[in-house]
C-alpha cells in the first residue's frame, strides 16, 4: 500500500465518521449529508481506480 492510498483511506475513514455522527444528530443536515456522501464516493472511485492502475497498463494489446 502506498503513502498515497493510506492517505485515502484515512480520510475516506474520517469522512464516514463525520457522517455518521451528522446522521444521528437530533436535526441533521441534509445538504451536509449529501455532500459527505459525494466526497466518500469520490474518494472510493480514486481508490478503485488506484487499484486497478497498474493492471490496464500492463494489458495493453496492439492493434492490428
Amino acid at each position: 500500500m502506498t503513502f498515497s492510498s493510506f492517505r485515502l483511506l484515512q480520510y475516506h475513514q474520517k469522512i464516514d465518521n463525520e457522517l455518521r455522527a451528522e446522521i444521528s444528530r437530533r436535526w441533521p443536515d441534509a445538504f451536509r449529508i449529501q455532500k459527505l456522501k459525494r466526497l466518500k464516493l469520490a474518494i472510493k472511485d480514486r481508490l478503485a481506480n488506484r487499484g486497478s492502475a497498474p493492471f490496464e497498463r500492463g494489458l495493453r494489446f496492439n492493434k492490428i
